[in-house]
C-alpha cells in the first residue's frame, strides 16, 4: 500500500469516520475515497490540499511518511499544519538530539518541514537526560557572549509563542532572519531581540514571521576546534569531557 493511500485510511480511522463521512467532509464521493485507499488512483493536488487542511497534516508528511508508525506526540505544529517530527531514541530509549551542522544550516529554511531532510541530520546523546524534541544549531558571530562563532546551542522545541519567557534566550527560525540566537522579550505582536554583546542594537520582528522556536538548554563551545575537525566526532568528544566535569561536580 502506498504512503498516501495508507495515510488517508489511517487518518480516517483515527477520526472513526466511514468513507462516506470522509467524502462528505472533503466534498467528494465515497467511491473516490475508496479508490484512493485501495490505490486504484492517486488523489489530485486539490484533494491533497483539502486532506491536509482537514487533518492539519502537511502535504509533505502525507506523501513521504507512513503515519501508521507514528504516535500523536511525534508531531509539532508549524503554522496551521502538524509536521512529523519523531523523537529519536537510542538503544536505551534515551532521547537523542538532532544536529543541524553548519553545512545543513544553509538549507534549513527550505528543509525544516521535509522529513527526509530532518532524517538526514546526525544524532547525538547528551550527558544528561533530555525529554522532548531537541535540536542543536550552529551559532555565527559574537553577539551572544560567552558563545563564540562556531559554537552550538542545543534548544528544546517550543510549540507556542505563548510559552516563551521574557528575558530567556532562544534559537528562532524566521522567514526574514533565518536562524538567530537572541535574548527575547515579547511586546504585543512583536518580539524584541536583544544581544548580550552591547555593541549590537536590539531590534524587533513581527511574531507572524516566526517558523520555529527552540528554548536554550545548553551550549557546546567549539570555537577552539579547527573547521575541518568540526564534526560529530569532535562534538561527541566534547560531550564526553562534559560528562567527566558533571560527574566530578556531583562527587564534590
Amino acid at each position: 500500500m502506498s504512503k498516501i493511500s495508507s495515510n488517508i485510511k489511517h487518518l480516517r480511522q483515527i477520526k472513526k469516520w466511514s468513507q462516506e463521512q470522509l467524502a462528505n467532509a472533503l466534498d467528494s464521493s465515497r467511491a473516490k475515497i475508496g479508490s484512493y485507499e485501495e490505490e486504484r488512483c492517486d488523489p489530485p493536488v486539490e484533494t491533497l490540499i483539502k486532506i491536509s487542511n482537514l487533518f492539519h497534516v502537511s502535504i509533505d508528511t502525507l506523501v513521504k511518511c507512513d503515519l501508521r508508525t507514528t504516535e500523536s506526540t511525534s508531531f509539532i505544529t508549524v503554522g496551521e499544519n502538524r509536521i512529523l517530527f519523531p523523537i529519536m531514541v537510542d538503544k536505551n530509549n534515551n532521547d537523542l538530539v538532532e544536529v543541524v551542522t553548519a553545512k545543513a544550516s544553509a538549507g534549513y529554511l527550505n528543509g525544516y518541514a521535509d522529513p527526509e531532510f530532518i532524517e538526514s541530520l546526525p544524532l547525538m546523546n547528551l550527558p544528561f537526560r533530555v525529554i522532548g524534541k531537541h535540536r542543536a544549531f550552529p551559532i555565527k558571530g559574537d553577539s551572544m557572549p560567552p558563545l563564540k562563532d562556531g559554537s552550538y546551542v542545543i534548544g528544546k522545541f517550543v510549540e507556542s509563542i505563548k510559552d516563551m519567557r521574557n528575558g530567556s534566550t532562544y534559537v528562532l527560525i524566521t522567514h526574514d532572519e533565518g536562524v538567530v540566537y537572541k535574548r527575547v522579550y515579547r511586546t504585543d505582536n512583536n518580539l524584541l531581540l536583544v544581544s548580550d554583546n552591547k555593541n549590537y542594537e536590539p531590534y524587533s520582528i513581527h511574531a507572524a514571521t516566526l517558523i520555529e522556536i527552540w528554548e536554550f538548554v545548553c551550549n557546546l563551545n567549539m570555537s577552539d576546534t579547527k573547521e575541518e575537525e568540526l564534526n560529530l566526532d569532535s562534538i561527541m568528544a566534547m560531550l564526553r569531557s562534559m560528562r567527566v566535569e558533571i560527574e566530578s561536580l556531583k562527587k564534590n
